[in-house]
């Protein structure tokens, strides 16, 4: 009993203590702000608006770049996958020359992972667009918004 007490008394005292340094942290966030903040910089908001834009253009283009150069990994990788295919079918092959049932398998399973590389790879490519294309909207929107 003394120990569901004692365990009763310590879980008030963590929340306690969470919520003293949660407001003192809230505390020195707005000290902060309010005495350290630089509210000159802010009365011309077309110059906001221009480092927005520029900021922008460059997030799409490096959104845009690592696309390509993700998109020419996939492909590098699905290209990797059909040539090991290939080659273990082709050792399976060369071990048996009778066309027994462990080559018509390992030749079949050869067919299924390149096909199969070929639709990941499709699929994985349609993510990586839909996700530059999800950040080119986001930051057309965010410079609409600091257009106005």
């Amino acid at each position: 009993m003394k120990l569901n007490c004692f365990t009763k008394r310590l879980s008030t005292l963590g929340r306690w203590m969470a919520a003293t340094v949660l407001c003192v942290s809230a505390m020195a966030f707005v000290w902060q702000g309010a005495f350290f903040s630089k509210t000159a910089a802010m009365a011309s908001p077309i110059v906001n608006s221009i480092a927005a834009a520029d900021v922008g253009d460059e997030i799409q283009q490096k959104a845009s770049k690592d696309a390509g150069r993700t998109k020419n990994f996939i492909r590098d990788t699905e290209e990797k996958v059909k040539e090991t295919a290939k080659k273990n079918a082709a050792k399976v092959d060369r071990a048996s020359d009778d066309g027994s049932f462990v080559e018509r398998k390992a030749k079949k399973d050869a067919a299924r992972i390149e096909k199969r590389a070929e639709e990941d790879s499709a699929r994985t490519q349609k993510a990586v667009d839909n996700t530059k294309n999800a950040v080119e909207r986001t930051v057309y929107s965010i410079k609409g918004a600091f257009s106005k």
